[in-house]
């Protein structure tokens, strides 16, 4: 159930896309939110209404002070696993709901069932939220539609060629703010004890679609050039190559298939889900304007991926950054 009156929601990865949007939902529904933040400085970015306590899921024994007095708890997990059967225990010790942003690891499409660690990751956290016998709400968003402002955008933005692999494989992008809008609908609502959500867009689209749409918005024909598995591993740095695999893997196995769709977003929400041209028509300044050089609102297209279940590399050619749920 919602926390009680009066009593804050804690929000962990507060200052992520997700996490960030959450607090400002929270917010204009008048539940009062706790934010979890490693670094005094990265608090400047939200609201002063909200409560700001430091800790660090690397370190167990500060988040003693966060968890105090709460009730449900956002967890974005953002740092390596070895720590979190600590953590767990201490949600457990405190609360009694944990909202966990995860993937959608259990989902039974060749997309998301390729070898991924950060899926197994996911699958001990959420054993070990299960074994404290909290009440908790997984929610399990597939490819977000902002990745492609880390793929793509430096290309867009220099007038160049999109290069990419696989670009006839299918995804269902789901807007960030869909995700985030479910995450505060689960916090403060009754009946999502139990809870496992598959978040994903309305439609399926191959990548090289998602480039031609983002072309429409600009009023602008993009030029998409496939590129093959090899030549993408050879534009990553050595040390991103595990994640550049996993990428590799997941498009492999998407490619002749349709995306795997979900109606779950419109119905907890009770309105139809973002289209991926919602998306890229709301964002297509960031497609002309570098969010480096100009100022963006906090949680918009200039925040960092979610953290949590998301592997990121950097390709050396074009310091574009791939994610994948």
């Amino acid at each position: 159930m919602p926390s009680p009156s009066g009593l804050p929601l804690l929000v962990t990865g507060a200052t992520g896309r997700v996490g960030r949007a959450v607090v400002d939902l929270l917010l204009d529904a008048g539940v009062p939110v706790r934010a979890l933040v490693r670094r005094a400085g990265s608090a400047a970015t939200l609201p002063t209404d909200v409560e700001v306590v430091i800790g660090d899921l690397t370190m167990p024994e500060t988040l003693d002070a966060a968890l105090h007095a709460v009730s449900t708890v956002f967890l974005v997990w953002t740092a390596p696993p070895q720590t979190a059967p600590a953590v767990v225990d201490r949600l457990a010790t405190h609360a009694q709901r944990v909202v966990y942003l995860s993937a959608p690891h259990r989902t039974p499409h060749p997309f998301f069932q390729q070898p991924n660690p950060m899926a197994a990751m996911h699958a001990e956290i959420e054993r070990l939220i299960a074994a404290t016998g909290l009440d908790s709400t997984i929610i399990r968003p597939g490819m977000f539609a902002s990745n492609a402002l880390l793929w793509w955008a430096a290309a867009i933005r220099a007038g160049r060629v999109v290069r990419w692999p696989y670009g006839a494989a299918e995804t269902a992008p789901v807007d960030d703010r869909d995700v985030a809008e479910v995450v505060a609908r689960t916090l403060r609502e009754d009946g999502h004890a139990g809870g496992d959500y598959v978040l994903t867009g309305p439609e399926a689209l191959t990548q090289a679609e998602q480039v031609r749409i983002i072309g429409d918005t600009l009023h602008r024909q993009l030029a998409f050039e496939e590129l093959s598995p090899d030549q993408f591993r050879r534009q990553s740095p050595e040390s991103a190559r595990p994640a550049v695999d996993m990428l590799l893997a997941a498009w492999n196995a998407a490619t002749g298939r349709p995306a795997y769709v979900t109606a779950t977003v419109s119905d907890l929400l009770g309105r139809p889900a973002r289209t991926f041209r919602q998306w890229a028509t709301d964002h297509a300044s960031s497609f002309t304007t570098d969010p480096a050089a100009t100022p963006t609102s906090p949680g918009g297209s200039g925040s960092p991926p979610p953290p949590g279940g998301t592997p990121t590399i950097s390709t050396s050619s074009s310091k574009r950054r791939a994610t994948l749920n």
